[in-house]
């Protein structure tokens, strides 16, 4: 809880100094490109969040990989985040900056998950359905799961819409036990 109050902290100050300075969009690149190297190589989120691996290291492993590739706000926002022995956190800070960047822009992303790959008309109602009840933008991200045999759960924010056949075979199940 603590960690994650700390990291919206940081997101909050990470997205003013972007407002301020004017580059938003290119802060929040730089974020997806975080994200997506914690998400691609799991190792990497265990040494920066090792207690025993030295700062310098740390810090050294991360010039190594976006020093080059990042905004120099973005790259001293990980140098104070090494400074300050919270390197292991810069993954929330990155989802978090997201989150508030969708939310200033009016963007609500949704998930959903289906037995098999949405038609058009059914992805048009989902989004619809989103729109209904958050009143924003709607970025739709789509997954398979086979086992949920058919229909769909839906994912916004918290709130989650489960109208699959599993789900229903399973409610079956507890009112005939």
């Amino acid at each position: 809880m603590a960690s994650t109050i700390v990291a919206q902290r940081y997101a909050n100050s990470l997205i003013g100094l972007a407002t301020e300075k004017n580059i938003v969009d290119e802060i929040s690149k730089d974020m997806q490109l975080v994200q997506s190297v914690f998400s691609e190589n799991r190792e990497f989120l265990a040494v920066m969040s090792n207690p025993i691996i030295r700062h310098h290291k740390k810090l050294a492993i991360l010039k190594g990989i976006f020093e080059k590739n990042v905004n120099p706000v973005t790259f001293s926002v990980m140098n104070l985040l090494t400074e300050k022995n919270r390197e292991g956190m810069l993954l929330a800070i990155a989802e978090e900056y997201q989150s508030l960047l969708n939310d200033q822009q009016g963007i609500q992303k949704a998930q959903v998950i289906s037995a098999s790959t949405l038609t058009d008309a059914q992805r048009a109602e989902i989004t619809a359905t989103v729109v209904k009840i958050t009143g924003k933008k709607v970025v739709l991200e789509e997954k398979i799961n086979e086992q949920l045999i058919g229909g769909y759960v839906l994912k916004i924010g918290d709130t989650q819409i489960d109208t699959s056949v599993k789900k229903h075979l399973m409610d079956l199940r507890v009112q005939l036990v």
